[in-house]
């Protein structure tokens, strides 16, 4: 049995949760969120509580209970608390700064590079422009955005220079040895 897919889901005060067949409108204060999900499960909603089910206990009616459930957790989480990735800054002379609503970076490019956040994201540039941090109420909206950002300047391995996500560990490698 799914472990991830028996637990029920709470709903928050403030956050409502429409199911309309296989699809889902989860709307709360921070935005609104909607999904469809495959239709052999069955999503029941009783006094602030949903309930994720599955027809069978065959191989791939396993993957998805626990799939679905997870995703309409994230969906109730991020309209009512929202999500958040930190990036951090590495190197020298390497910094972020706000630009209205977009992020500009000076990475080791001959020119500043220029990000603008899409609908329900909103970058925050702090700790003098060492550190980086993506909001949003679509946990993979959030992560897919930071995995942009990362992108422009991913780590080198020689002096660990780049963006890195918060907590990141790059595996260091030994440089030329001189005789």
């Amino acid at each position: 049995m799914s472990r991830i897919g028996k637990q029920p889901i709470n709903i928050p005060a403030g956050v409502d949760v429409q199911i309309k067949g296989s699809t889902i409108k989860v709307k709360g204060p921070k935005g609104e969120l909607a999904q469809t999900f495959p239709v052999a499960m069955s999503i029941a909603q009783d006094d602030g509580v949903l309930t994720v089910s599955r027809p069978s206990d065959e191989k791939n009616h396993r993957a998805l209970h626990g799939m679905t459930r997870a995703l309409i957790q994230n969906m109730v989480t991020g309209v009512s608390t929202g999500f958040e990735k930190i990036l951090e800054v590495e190197g020298v002379g390497y910094r972020s700064e706000m630009s209205g609503d977009n992020l500009v970076l000076h990475v080791g490019y001959s020119h500043p590079v220029e990000i603008e956040p899409p609908d329900g994201i909103e970058f925050g540039s702090e700790n003098r422009g060492r550190e980086i941090r993506v909001r949003g109420f679509d946990k993979q909206a959030v992560g897919q955005v930071a995995a942009n950002i990362r992108k422009v300047r991913p780590p080198e391995p020689y002096k660990g220079k780049g963006i890195r996500y918060q907590g990141e560990i790059v595996r260091r490698k030994a440089g030329k040895t001189g005789k």
